[in-house]
């Protein structure tokens, strides 16, 4: 836990270095693509520990994973493109907004499809009880994260 505490420390400090010279430097490629894998690689670690997963398990759910997750970012990125092409624009006709509007009720529906086309594959390689605790330990990452991002912003 004290590694995975250090690495988070870690992590949010890069993070919030980047945050902190935003108006002064916009993040490379290069930058936003370490930091993400090193926000995904503690992430596994995270569900590593509170899922207990054993190491084929890391070996063989992880690559799968991945493939979700990277499939709910680029669903995720399309809709928020779309969503600051409208608020940018300044002459938007109401056909526009009704199609931005339901791209963004629609993303939730589509989270889930996503996320249920996994559910047989991890179904062969989680346990029951894994795969119950999957998604709340999904929200505890996030939950721990935020957490972490809030009492380092009022450290400052």
């Amino acid at each position: 836990m004290k590694r995975c505490s250090t690495l988070i420390l870690l992590i949010l400090a890069f993070a919030f270095s980047l945050t902190a010279n935003a108006q002064q430097h916009r993040p490379t490629p290069e930058e936003r693509e370490r930091w993400f894998a090193e926000m995904r690689n503690y992430k596994h670690q995270f569900l590593t520990e509170k899922l207990d997963l054993t190491k084929e398990q890391q070996t063989e759910f992880f690559p799968i994973y991945d493939a979700m997750d990277d499939e709910l970012l680029k669903l995720n990125r399309e809709t928020r493109q779309l969503e600051r092409k409208i608020r940018k624009s300044e002459s938007v006709s109401d056909i526009e907004y009704e199609t931005a509007a339901h791209a963004l009720f629609e993303l939730g529906k589509k989270e889930s499809e996503i996320r249920l086309q996994y559910f047989d594959k991890f179904k062969e390689i989680l346990t029951p009880k894994q795969l119950f605790q999957l998604m709340k330990v999904e929200r505890d990452f996030t939950k721990n994260i935020m957490q972490e991002h809030h009492r380092r912003r009022h450290q400052h």
